[in-house]
């Protein structure tokens, strides 16, 4: 009897995973845990635990058995990184710092979710606040204050981009002067490269194969450019000149040998990367007349997922989606999962053949996802939505964690936790 607990343990414990860093330990939005539940209860989840927050747009992360996450206070004004236990929601550690807010609209709180690797947690605030903590006991290892060191110019919705680590370096996207990216030694803080003179935007990079090399894939607010992550050297760039700003969040998609991005503004754009050599060509680029007479997708915080020959995804008023990958085309439309309003936002994580989606309502959905329907398959209310993210309407935007089969999320008020387990 006790061999057979053990075991069923031990088996438990090899199928949880971490979500240390933005859309998880893939950087893709992918969630491979088993044993998590095939159904929701109708009304709203049960609680494991949750605890006070502040504003703030940054999505929990998750590693090692603590959650880490960011948020804003306005009087006096600062900003405040957090570490909680996993288990209980018991605070483990917290960071505040003084931060006023000049030059950036949206002032509910940061953006960049905390990573998290080898021991140490790297946060990035909304003007460029960079710091290493020790994972553990909260401690300060280095840290830079980016917005002077660069000569920054924030764009209107300041830094948003999750620090993204490569080997022995944390790169982070900050619209410096000559410096749009970063990269720091992760253990001391110390400058390794900086490149690019572009404008920043609001996405974080991808990393993925071309070549026989790894490429960083930037989506800046001039140009998407595949970059040697080591060196800071340029592969290759593709123009991509915003129609009235930088408004690009959604990261990149990388999807069989191909590269996929979407903006509130500039629509939808498809690449195919050489295989054989640094440099991309474009197969369709496709953008509507307005940000209401949109083409193909027009998305703004939601990143779509793509599946097989199709993308999913949540246009500019809340129309969710069914593209043709290779032309663009649209295959169908649904207005079940979001809201139909200005910035509609759901976020996507597949978990094998089923799609879940947290929408803007603080609804989680767990659905199937095919080129003839959408189909949803339950859904339950996770978190309440508040107003200090967005004056029109009540939302949740920041991007939940799906970690050691429970799901994180957050909104203005507060952080919750939810287990997601099977019944044994």
């Amino acid at each position: 009897m006790r061999i057979s607990v053990l075991l069923i343990a031990c088996l438990i414990s090899a199928g949880a995973a971490d979500w240390p860093q933005w859309r998880g330990p893939s950087q893709d939005g992918s969630w491979d845990e088993t044993g998590i539940v095939d159904a929701l209860p109708a009304g709203r989840l049960k609680r494991k635990w949750s605890v006070p927050l502040g504003g703030g747009y940054s999505g929990p992360t998750v590693a090692s058995g603590r959650v880490y996450v960011t948020d804003r206070v306005e009087e006096p004004e600062r900003e405040r990184v957090h570490c909680f236990d996993f288990k209980t929601g018991t605070k483990v550690w917290s960071h505040e710092y003084e931060m006023t807010y000049r030059g950036i609209g949206y002032h509910a709180g940061p953006r960049a979710a905390v990573t998290v690797n080898d021991g140490r947690a790297y946060s990035l605030g909304a003007r460029g606040r960079l710091i290493c903590f020790d994972a553990k006991s909260g401690k300060i290892l280095w840290q830079h204050d980016c917005f002077s060191e660069y000569r920054v110019k924030l764009e209107n919705w300041g830094i948003s981009a999750s620090p993204v680590i490569d080997g022995n370096l944390v790169i982070v996207v900050i619209g410096g002067k000559g410096a749009c990216l970063v990269a720091f030694d992760r253990r001391t803080g110390k400058e390794v490269w900086k490149a690019l003179d572009d404008r920043a935007n609001y996405s974080t990079p991808i990393f993925t194969e071309q070549a026989g090399r790894k490429v960083m894939v930037v989506w800046t607010g001039d140009r998407i450019v595949g970059l040697a992550p080591q060196t800071g050297k340029e592969y290759w760039a593709e123009p991509y000149k915003p129609w009235r700003m930088p408004l690009g969040i959604a990261s990149p998609i990388s999807h069989h040998g191909l590269l996929y991005l979407t903006g509130f503004y500039d629509g939808s754009i498809l690449l195919r990367p050489n295989p054989n050599k640094m440099e991309v060509k474009r197969i369709w680029r496709r953008k509507g007349r307005s940000e209401r007479t949109t083409d193909s997708l027009h998305s703004i915080i939601s990143t779509p997922v793509l599946l097989g020959d199709h993308i999913y995804g949540v246009d500019s008023y809340g129309e969710f989606r069914c593209l043709d990958l290779m032309t663009g085309d649209r295959v169908w439309e649904d207005d079940t999962a979001t809201p139909h309003a200005r910035w509609s936002t759901i976020h996507f994580v597949q978990n094998g053949d089923r799609t879940w989606m947290f929408n803007e309502k603080g609804e989680l959905i767990i659905g199937k996802l095919s080129s003839d329907r959408f189909t949803e398959l339950s859904r339950a209310k996770l978190i309440d939505p508040t107003r200090k993210q967005l004056r029109q309407r009540m939302v949740v935007w920041a991007h939940p964690a799906f970690a050691n089969r429970h799901v994180l999320a957050r909104n203005d008020e507060e952080l919750v936790c939810v287990d997601l387990s099977a019944e044994p």
